[in-house]
């Protein structure tokens, strides 16, 4: 698409030729995961995930679309910081986050009330006949003589 005279035969400044062809270069990743998302119809996928996962890619969706509404409205000369979809894209962060504490709170490692609770017992509890029958119960029970 690009040559050193300018996109599609346009002219541009020289000074952004790097940034162009770096952009350009960007797009070929992200037309390839659009391509493979796109391949697989929606209720497929969504089939296939838990109720989490469907709210990940329902979020990422969101996002990327916005992000690139975003990136639109910079092409065309508008200040997307005093456009509605600043705080979209904000909300969307926000659910993002959300869902990241859910995340979370599903792989924080979780208390064994039942081991808890014998671990407690035992520790609290008296000590049998048998532990005071042992040589070292009996020492400590025994006073020394000074």
């Amino acid at each position: 698409i690009m040559s050193k005279n300018g996109i599609n035969g346009e002219e541009y400044p020289s000074e952004i030729h790097e940034y162009l062809l770096a952009y350009e270069k960007s797009l070929g990743p992200v037309d390839e995961m659009l391509k493979t998302m796109m391949s697989v119809s929606r209720s497929e996928l969504l089939q296939k995930l838990d109720p989490l996962e469907q709210a990940k890619l329902d979020l990422v969706s969101a996002y990327s679309l916005n992000s690139l509404f975003w990136i639109y409205l910079v092409t065309q000369g508008v200040n997307p910081k005093e456009h509605p979809v600043k705080q979209e894209l904000e909300r969307i962060r926000n659910c993002m986050n959300r869902v990241k504490e859910i995340t979370d709170k599903k792989k924080a490692p979780r208390l064994d009330k039942g081991a808890a609770t014998r671990f407690l017992k035992h520790a609290l509890s008296e000590p049998s006949n048998e532990e005071n029958s042992s040589p070292q119960a009996k020492r400590k029970q025994i006073p020394s003589k000074k």
